[in-house]
């Protein structure tokens, strides 16, 4: 992988994921998701806390600071204004070519910078679509982003597993999109909508 293959994906999964926050009602931050164990807010926190500082921080090769990393986005009236702005600037970070180069140390070992991006990418799609439809939205892909998402996924999937990152892969009939299958193998069922509430 490289900045040509990864960063048109990266760009489109950042707007996608922008678009979903501007739409997200407060009144469901309490709300389930397809995440267990996860309200709305838990997951809000967490999309901002990687994808948008994390995104940069990765770029400037700085790990996230304590203060962000326990603090609660969604307690903020415009935490989606906020998120947006952090997004171009991490993304304006990642147009320097020499980003791309080398690794990035992530504590505990180091990856290349690309596949970094590439797994920020499918943070960005997974949870992006796990907040939308905990909110009543969809979230889209064009199929060559869904194909890269499917071979991150895969790539990936049974590291995550074993830190319950992962659940166990749904099963999809062939006619599933590259997207949905990605969905369906990090153990996310893309029938999956909120609960309607009275």
């Amino acid at each position: 992988m490289n900045k040509q293959t990864v960063f048109p994906a990266l760009t489109e999964c950042a707007a996608e994921a922008v678009r979903v926050t501007r739409h997200v009602d407060p009144a469901r931050l309490a709300g389930p998701t397809p995440c267990a164990d996860w309200d709305v807010r838990t997951l809000v926190n967490h999309l901002v806390l990687y994808t948008s500082h994390g995104l940069e921080h990765r770029a400037l090769r700085k790990p996230l600071p304590d203060e962000l990393t326990g603090r609660d986005f969604a307690a903020d009236a415009d935490w989606a204004q906020a998120y947006a702005d952090r997004i171009e600037r991490a993304l304006a970070a990642w147009q320097d070519p020499a980003v791309w180069e080398g690794g990035i140390d992530l504590g505990f070992t180091a990856m290349p910078a690309p596949e970094i991006a590439s797994l920020i990418t499918k943070e960005l799609a997974v949870h992006g679509w796990d907040l939308a439809r905990a909110t009543g939205q969809e979230f889209r892909t064009t199929e060559a982003t869904g194909a890269l998402i499917l071979s991150v996924v895969d790539a990936h999937a049974e590291v995550y597993r074993q830190y319950d990152g992962f659940a166990e892969p749904v099963v999809m009939s062939a006619a599933a999109t590259p997207f949905e299958r990605a969905l369906a193998n990090s153990g996310r069922d893309p029938r999956w909508s909120a609960p309607v509430t009275t």
